[in-house]
C-alpha cells in the first residue's frame, strides 16, 4: 500500500517538475532581487555623469527658424526676371540641320498658308537672378536672357522695375552677368564655397517659379559633380523644389551664402520632380570675374578631337600608362602647327600629368590664349615634347561650326545686331567645290529673317572677301572690322556668288540701323 501512494507521488513529481523548478528560480530571485536592482540602479548612476557630453538633436522648430532667418536675409538680394525675345517662326524655308528637305514640310503646309503666318514673334519669359555686387551686378541663366531683346528687373518691396542690359553670357556654362543702374546701393548676396558642401546637406532654393515671386523651397544636397554631358557643367543636384521661373535664382546654404545658380531640371512633364541641378558656386565666380572684366568668357584650345574613353589597352597599345589619344588635329590649328598628329598620346601639360579627357579639357581651357605652352606626348612608344601658342576656344569652334565665333553678351548679340548672319572660313576644300580659286574668306552659312543682311540681299553661300574694301580673309577679320562699325554707318561687301556652277563677284551695300 505503501509503494503504491509512493509511486503515485513520483508520478505527480515527474509530471510536475517544470513546474516546481520555475517556482524555485523565482523564489531565488525574490532573495536575490535587492542585490540585482541595486546593481543596474548603480549603473545608471555611472551613466547620467555624462550626461552633459549627450549630443541633442536640433528639434523642428530650432530648423524652421534657421530657414526663415537666412530667407529674410537672402531674399531682398533675389531679382525676378522678365525678359522678351524675337523668335523667328522659319517659314522663310525650313532648313534641315544637315541639308535636305523637312520631309514633314508639305504634310504641315497643307494647312498651314505661310502668308498667313509672321516671320517672327516676341515671345515673353520669366526667370529669376541674384544681385552679386551693390553697383547691381546680377547673375544668372544664360538661356534666361542670352537671346532677350528687353531684359526687366524687379526686386523685393521695391515697386518700380529697372531696364537691364547684358554685361556677357557664357552658353557653356549657362551663366550669365547682366546690371541694373540704380540710385542708391542694392543688397547683395556673398557666393560660398561650393566644394565645402556635402551630400546630405541642407540648402534652400530662392526664385520665382512660374512667377510667384520671392518663393522659397527647401530640401538637400542628392548629390555633386553630376555630369549631364557638358563640357564644362558639373552640377550639384538637390531635391529642393525648382520649377520654371526657378532658372538663375540662388541655392542657399544654411551660412546663408550662395553655393549654386538654378538652371534645370530632369522631369517628364517639365515641372519638378524631385530632382534640380545647379551650377556650383566656384564656377559661378570663375565665370563671374572674367565677364565683369572683359564682357566675356575666354577659354583655351589647342586644336585636337578624342574619344571620351581612353582604355589601359587603348593607351598601352601606344605605349602609354597614361593620357589621351589623339583622334584628329584641326588643320591649321595649334596643335597642326606644333606637329602633333592623330595617335599621338598627350601625356602632361607644362610638366602637369594628363590622365583623362576631362583633366585635358580642363587644363588646356584654363590657359591663357596666346600664352605659350608646353605639352608632352608619346609618338612611338617614345616620350616627347613641344610647344604652342593656346587658341580661343570660342573663335575656334566658330570656324568649325559656323556659329557666332565670340561668347561675350556685347560681341555676340552685336554680331547678331549688326549683319544678322553666321559664318565660317572657307576651307580648300569648300573652295574647290565651288569653283573658287582662293580660299580666302568666309562662307555665309545664314540669313536671319529681316536683317541687315538680308536687307542687302546676302544670301546663304555668299563668300565675303572684303568689307568696306579692307579684306577679310576668316573670321577674325570679319569680326576686327565690325567692332568698328556703329548705327548709321555705311558697309560695303564684296563677295563671291556661285550660281549654276558659276562664279560671280558683285558688291553689296547698305546703312546699319
Amino acid at each position: 500500500m505503501e509503494r503504491m501512494v509512493l509511486n503515485r507521488e513520483m508520478g505527480w513529481l515527474r509530471k510536475h517538475a517544470g513546474i516546481l523548478v520555475v517556482l524555485v528560480a523565482f523564489a531565488a530571485g525574490m532573495v536575490a532581487g535587492p542585490n540585482v536592482t541595486r546593481s543596474v540602479s548603480a549603473a545608471m548612476n555611472e551613466k547620467s555623469t555624462t550626461a552633459a557630453d549627450q549630443i541633442v538633436i536640433p528639434s523642428p522648430v530650432q530648423l524652421s527658424t534657421e530657414f526663415s532667418k537666412i530667407t529674410k536675409k537672402m531674399a531682398p538680394a533675389v531679382v525676378n526676371i522678365n525678359t522678351e525675345s524675337t523668335v523667328e517662326t522659319g517659314f522663310r524655308g525650313r532648313q534641315m540641320p544637315f541639308g535636305g528637305q523637312d520631309p514633314f514640310g508639305g504634310f504641315f503646309d497643307q494647312f498651314i498658308n505661310p502668308r498667313d503666318m509672321p516671320e517672327s514673334f516676341k515671345q515673353k519669359s520669366l526667370g529669376s537672378g541674384v544681385i552679386i555686387d551693390p553697383d547691381g551686378y546680377i547673375l544668372t541663366n544664360h538661356h534666361v536672357v542670352g537671346k532677350a531683346d528687353k531684359i526687366r528687373v524687379k526686386m523685393q518691396d521695391d515697386p518700380k522695375s529697372y531696364d537691364a542690359k547684358v554685361i556677357g553670357t557664357d552658353e557653356e556654362t549657362d551663366l550669365a552677368v547682366i546690371k541694373i543702374d540704380a540710385s542708391h546701393p542694392l543688397p547683395s548676396a556673398r557666393l560660398g564655397n561650393s566644394d565645402d558642401l556635402s551630400v546630405g546637406d541642407w540648402v534652400l532654393a530662392i526664385g520665382s517659379p512660374f512667377g510667384l515671386e520671392e518663393t522659397v523651397t527647401a530640401g538637400i544636397i542628392s548629390a555633386r559633380e553630376r555630369d549631364l554631358g557638358s563640357p564644362f557643367q558639373r552640377f550639384l543636384q538637390t531635391d529642393a523644389a525648382i520649377n520654371p521661373g526657378n532658372s538663375g535664382g540662388p541655392l542657399v546654404n544654411m551660412a546663408g551664402e550662395v553655393i549654386g545658380i538654378n538652371t534645370q531640371i530632369a522631369s517628364d512633364n517639365g515641372n519638378n520632380a524631385g530632382v534640380g541641378f545647379a551650377v556650383p558656386s566656384n564656377t559661378a565666380i570663375n565665370v563671374y570675374n572674367q565677364i565683369v572684366k572683359t564682357g566675356k568668357v575666354t577659354r583655351g584650345m589647342i586644336g585636337v578631337t578624342y574619344q571620351t574613353e581612353q582604355s589601359p589597352v587603348l593607351l598601352r597599345s601606344f605605349g602609354a600608362e597614361h593620357g589621351v589619344v589623339i583622334t584628329s588635329v584641326q588643320p591649321d590649328g595649334p596643335a597642326a602647327k606644333a606637329g602633333l598628329q592623330q595617335g599621338d598620346v598627350i601625356t602632361s601639360i607644362n610638366g602637369s600629368p594628363v590622365n583623362t579627357t576631362d583633366d585635358l579639357l580642363s587644363k588646356v581651357a584654363a590657359l591663357p590664349v596666346g600664352e605659350s605652352t608646353t605639352i608632352g606626348y608619346i609618338r612611338d612608344k617614345k616620350e616627347q615634347k613641344t610647344t604652342l601658342m593656346v587658341g580661343d576656344r570660342g573663335k575656334m569652334l566658330a570656324g568649325l561650326s559656323g556659329s557666332d565665333a565670340t561668347q561675350g553678351g556685347g560681341d555676340k548679340e552685336g554680331t547678331k545686331a549688326k549683319f544678322g548672319i553666321s559664318v565660317q572660313n572657307l576651307t580648300p576644300r569648300m573652295a574647290q567645290q565651288m569653283g573658287l580659286e582662293s580660299s580666302s574668306g568666309v562662307v555665309v552659312s545664314n540669313v536671319a529673317g529681316s536683317s541687315f543682311a538680308e536687307e542687302i540681299g546676302l544670301q546663304r553661300g555668299d563668300v565675303i572677301t572684303e568689307i568696306n574694301h579692307q579684306p577679310v580673309k576668316n573670321v577674325d577679320d570679319l569680326l576686327r572690322i565690325q567692332q568698328d562699325l556703329k548705327p548709321g554707318s555705311d558697309v560695303v561687301f564684296l563677295v563671291e556668288r556661285t550660281q549654276m556652277g558659276r562664279s560671280t563677284s558683285l558688291y553689296l551695300a547698305g546703312t546699319l540701323s
